[in-house]
């Protein structure tokens, strides 16, 4: 392990990160508890949707050319021959002028190619047969679904990768499907380090500050689908350090530390990784907060060192755990969305380094746009409660005004992205 870091930047770092994970193998669970994970086989179509001709609304089924000279001022009678649900099939065969009271999703009946809908109409009793009155003329194949309008057998209907939804729930059942294929949650190892650290039940005493990062890391965890397994907070000694981390390279998919990846004489993890004989992507970012984000590799699996300031932490996670949990389950998109908005106050701080600012991303006026929030600096903590998303400002000699067209990233988004940096790498 070097002890002068270079500095890469962020779009590298991420893909360095990316590159080092593969998805883990796939589980089954009941289609009722897969919302939110990540479907890993695709979805075909196992017959014609719809499978028939159906209504597709209340009303009459009969022969489109029986309703041809049909208007308000000279109306046609249809003699009603049968009622169908849904469900049902009908028994009878359909003449000329004779129509059949059918409800949506029944299927149509031989004989006839339209639906008149039940509003349009009048029905009555005469010498104790059903009629039914109809004022306008209709079109074959009016107010039908056709067998195959929105499938065809064998047609893809959702891609492997994708994150399941209510919508994609509800065609995992149309396919009669019990149990959904999907991608295994990987279990994620987290560390705390510093002596300094008070646990939450803990009181504050002079020097001393709760930990509140292996919180804020679990939630996060949970956000990108992955699974937390916390190992406590280590003190700044090397040997409770390697203990812990040789348990978790043990037990976990992935490793998560906070705090130990600075400079100072207490910062241990870049010796846990030598010792560990982990193999370094990166130890500095171009970024703000969380420049000393390190990450390695050993035995196949990713070790991520975050910061232990909060907001560095946090955004570390973000821009680097999130997505690799994500791939671990097979995500085709697993990216946090960056979009452009519009910076709604001004940030007058330049920095040489991309700068991700905790925000409030905000819809106004069918616009969107992002309000940086709380105490900026990365120890700043409060200002996490208010964001859903950072403002993305590339580094440079200047600061930013309102108005400007910027990046934001969003955090909360469940579906996620595709490689959102481009081709150039600026984003």
């Amino acid at each position: 392990m070097t002890e002068r870091r270079q500095a890469i930047s962020v779009p590298l770092a991420v893909a360095k990160v990316t590159g080092s994970v593969r998805a883990l193998p796939p589980e089954s669970v009941p289609v009722e508890q897969a919302y939110g994970r990540i479907l890993a086989e695709n979805l075909y179509a196992d017959a014609d949707i719809p499978s028939f001709d159906r209504s597709a609304f209340d009303g009459y089924a009969l022969a489109a050319k029986d309703t041809e000279s049909a208007c308000p001022d000279r109306p046609l009678e249809f003699e009603i021959v049968e009622r169908i649900a849904a469900g049902q099939v009908g028994t009878k065969a359909v003449g000329p002028f004779q129509a059949v009271q059918i409800m949506t999703g029944a299927p149509l009946p031989p004989g006839c190619d339209a639906v008149v809908m039940r509003e349009w109409t009048q029905e009555y009793v005469r010498e104790g047969k059903a009629w039914v009155v109809l004022k306008r003329a209709m079109r074959v194949r009016d107010n039908v679904s056709l067998r195959g309008e929105e499938a065809k057998q064998g047609d893809l209907l959702v891609g492997k990768g994708t994150v399941i939804h209510p919508g994609i729930a509800a065609v995992l059942a149309s396919l009669g499907m019990t149990e959904a294929k999907i991608g295994r949650r990987p279990v994620v190892g987290v560390m705390a380090t510093g002596s300094e650290l008070l646990q939450p039940g803990e009181p504050v005493r002079p020097g001393r500050i709760r930990n509140s990062n292996a919180a804020m890391l679990a939630a996060q965890i949970e956000r990108a689908g992955g699974e937390c397994r916390y190992y406590g907070q280590v003190p700044d000694e090397l040997e409770p350090h390697l203990a812990t981390y040789r348990r978790m390279l043990a037990e976990c998919d992935l490793i998560v530390s906070t705090g130990g990846v600075s400079v100072g004489d207490y910062d241990l993890m870049p010796r846990v990784y030598a010792t560990l004989g982990a193999a370094l992507l990166f130890d500095k970012v171009t970024m703000r907060p969380g420049s000393v984000t390190t990450a390695a590799q050993l035995d196949g699996k990713l070790l991520l060192g975050l910061s232990g300031n909060p907001s560095a932490c946090y955004v570390g996670f973000e821009l680097f755990a999130r997505p690799a949990i994500r791939l671990m389950q097979g995500a085709e998109a697993p990216f946090a969305p960056l979009i452009e908005g519009e910076l709604l106050a001004d940030y007058p701080k330049p920095n040489p380094f991309t700068r991700f600012v905790r925000a409030r991303i905000v819809y106004r006026d069918g616009k969107v746009g992002g309000v940086p929030v709380g105490f900026d600096k990365s120890s700043s903590l409060t200002s996490l409660a208010e964001a859903n998303g950072f403002i993305v400002l590339p580094g440079g000699s200047r600061g930013y005004k309102s108005g400007d067209r910027v990046k934001l990233m969003l955090v909360d988004d469940r579906d996620g992205a595709e490689w959102p940096w481009g081709d150039d790498g600026d984003g």
